[in-house]
């Protein structure tokens, strides 16, 4: 399963993407200020205030103790630890993680619970044994 994260509005304070799934649209997204972090990039991390570096990752579904919910889990993003994709409205809700919802009011997404159940669900409708890859862009 490929998921696919690209980033449409970068702002000072927040980065709205849209999410695609297999090619197809899925949802809006929101992460923190885009930053161009990485080996060799201009920009400057700031703790739980800056949205991951673009690439491919694996994702796993697991269990978060945070949020007492299965969640999908991106693994091995440089400079980064516990990147999910979870409920949420703001910048404020994020850490460097992925909400997912409807971009319906500037800055933020809404309806991002029943947003992130239908991610979840769909990961785990995927054949059996089959990975989950997300190229955020």
């Amino acid at each position: 399963m490929e998921m696919t994260l690209t980033r449409i509005a970068k702002q000072k304070t927040y980065t709205i993407g849209r999410l695609e799934i297999d090619g197809v649209y899925f949802c809006d997204t929101l992460e923190p200020a885009w930053r161009d972090i990485g080996w060799g990039k201009p920009g400057k991390k700031i703790a739980g205030k800056t949205a991951i570096p673009e690439g491919r990752y694996a994702v796993a579904v697991t269990f978060s103790p945070r949020f007492k919910r299965w969640l999908p889990l991106l693994l091995h993003v440089p400079m980064f630890e516990g990147i999910r994709i979870h409920a949420g409205n703001s910048a404020e809700d994020t850490a460097g993680c992925i909400l997912p919802g409807l971009n319906t009011l500037k800055g933020r997404v809404t309806d991002s619970r029943i947003w992130e159940k239908r991610i979840v669900q769909k990961l785990a409708e995927r054949p059996e044994g089959e990975g989950i890859w997300i190229t955020v862009q």
